[in-house]
Protein backbone atom coordinates (compact mmCIF):
# COMPACT_ATOMS: atom_id res chain seq x y z
CA UNK A 1 0.00 0.00 0.00
CA UNK A 2 1.35 3.44 -0.76
CA UNK A 3 -0.42 6.79 0.04
CA UNK A 4 0.70 9.83 -1.53
CA UNK A 5 3.94 9.80 -3.06
CA UNK A 6 6.19 7.98 -0.36
CA UNK A 7 5.65 4.38 0.58
CA UNK A 8 4.44 3.57 4.04
CA UNK A 9 4.04 0.64 6.22
CA UNK A 10 0.24 -0.11 7.06
CA UNK A 11 0.06 -0.95 10.82
CA UNK A 12 -1.04 -3.88 11.29
CA UNK A 13 -4.58 -5.34 10.97
CA UNK A 14 -5.76 -1.65 9.06
CA UNK A 15 -6.34 -2.96 5.89
CA UNK A 16 -8.35 -5.99 7.12
CA UNK A 17 -10.63 -3.48 8.80
CA UNK A 18 -10.80 -1.74 5.94
CA UNK A 19 -11.82 -4.69 3.99
CA UNK A 20 -13.94 -5.94 6.71
CA UNK A 21 -16.21 -2.50 6.44
CA UNK A 22 -16.21 -2.74 2.57
CA UNK A 23 -17.51 -5.78 2.69
CA UNK A 24 -20.01 -4.95 5.06
CA UNK A 25 -20.55 -1.64 3.35
CA UNK A 26 -21.31 -2.95 -0.08
CA UNK A 27 -21.64 -6.63 0.58
CA UNK A 28 -20.11 -9.72 -1.95
CA UNK A 29 -17.21 -8.19 -3.87
CA UNK A 30 -14.33 -9.90 -5.46
CA UNK A 31 -10.55 -8.21 -4.85
CA UNK A 32 -9.81 -6.28 -7.33
CA UNK A 33 -13.36 -4.22 -6.56
CA UNK A 34 -12.35 -4.44 -3.01
CA UNK A 35 -9.42 -2.86 -3.72
CA UNK A 36 -10.86 0.21 -6.04
CA UNK A 37 -13.25 1.17 -3.57
CA UNK A 38 -11.01 1.61 -0.80
CA UNK A 39 -8.56 3.46 -3.21
CA UNK A 40 -11.55 5.70 -4.55
CA UNK A 41 -12.78 6.32 -0.37
CA UNK A 42 -9.64 7.50 0.15
CA UNK A 43 -9.86 9.88 -2.89
CA UNK A 44 -6.94 8.13 -4.17
CA UNK A 45 -4.73 9.00 -1.12
CA UNK A 46 -4.23 5.06 -1.11
CA UNK A 47 -2.79 2.70 -3.54
CA UNK A 48 -3.36 -0.84 -2.97
CA UNK A 49 -1.73 -3.27 -4.85
CA UNK A 50 -3.86 -6.24 -5.77
CA UNK A 51 -1.31 -8.82 -3.92
CA UNK A 52 -1.30 -6.80 -0.36
CA UNK A 53 -5.38 -6.95 -0.67
CA UNK A 54 -4.88 -10.64 -1.59
CA UNK A 55 -3.12 -11.49 0.97
CA UNK A 56 -5.64 -10.06 3.35
CA UNK A 57 -8.17 -11.48 1.85
CA UNK A 58 -6.78 -14.61 3.12
CA UNK A 59 -5.80 -13.99 6.26
CA UNK A 60 -9.45 -12.89 6.65
CA UNK A 61 -10.97 -16.01 5.06
CA UNK A 62 -8.32 -18.25 7.42
CA UNK A 63 -9.76 -16.50 10.58
CA UNK A 64 -13.36 -17.31 9.60
CA UNK A 65 -14.41 -13.39 9.19
CA UNK A 66 -15.05 -13.67 5.60
CA UNK A 67 -16.27 -16.25 2.75
CA UNK A 68 -15.63 -16.80 -0.53
CA UNK A 69 -17.43 -18.15 -3.58
CA UNK A 70 -17.16 -18.30 -6.98
CA UNK A 71 -19.17 -15.72 -9.53
CA UNK A 72 -19.35 -13.73 -12.61
CA UNK A 73 -17.36 -9.88 -12.97
CA UNK A 74 -18.97 -7.01 -14.27
CA UNK A 75 -16.88 -7.78 -17.02
CA UNK A 76 -18.79 -11.95 -17.25
CA UNK A 77 -15.59 -13.28 -16.36
CA UNK A 78 -15.43 -15.58 -13.79
CA UNK A 79 -14.33 -14.00 -10.00
CA UNK A 80 -14.31 -14.64 -6.41
CA UNK A 81 -16.64 -13.00 -4.67
CA UNK A 82 -15.72 -12.53 -0.89
CA UNK A 83 -18.28 -11.41 1.92
CA UNK A 84 -18.48 -10.59 5.60
CA UNK A 85 -19.48 -13.25 8.28
CA UNK A 86 -21.28 -12.62 11.41
CA UNK A 87 -17.92 -13.67 13.14
CA UNK A 88 -16.63 -11.38 10.39
CA UNK A 89 -19.31 -8.47 11.37
CA UNK A 90 -18.20 -9.23 15.22
CA UNK A 91 -14.62 -8.70 14.32
CA UNK A 92 -15.27 -5.45 12.73
CA UNK A 93 -17.30 -3.54 15.66
CA UNK A 94 -14.59 -5.02 17.87
CA UNK A 95 -11.63 -3.45 15.87
CA UNK A 96 -13.27 -0.48 15.02
CA UNK A 97 -13.72 0.57 18.25
CA UNK A 98 -10.39 0.19 19.06
CA UNK A 99 -9.61 2.11 15.89
CA UNK A 100 -11.71 4.68 17.17
CA UNK A 101 -9.44 5.25 20.61
CA UNK A 102 -6.48 5.12 19.03
CA UNK A 103 -7.20 7.62 16.67
CA UNK A 104 -8.28 9.48 19.88
CA UNK A 105 -4.60 9.34 21.42
CA UNK A 106 -3.16 9.88 18.22
CA UNK A 107 -5.09 13.48 17.56
CA UNK A 108 -4.70 14.30 21.30
CA UNK A 109 -0.87 13.92 20.92
CA UNK A 110 -0.32 15.48 17.78
CA UNK A 111 -2.08 18.75 19.29
CA UNK A 112 0.43 19.17 22.07
CA UNK A 113 2.40 21.69 22.01
CA UNK A 114 5.79 21.97 23.52
CA UNK A 115 6.97 23.01 26.57
CA UNK A 116 8.35 26.94 27.25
Amino acid sequence: MTIGEGRTDVLQGTLDLMVLKTLDVMGPRHGYGIARRIEQVSDDLLHLNEGTVYASLLRLRQQGWIEASWGRSENNRRARFYAITAAGRRRLAAQAEDWERIAGVMARLLQLSPDP
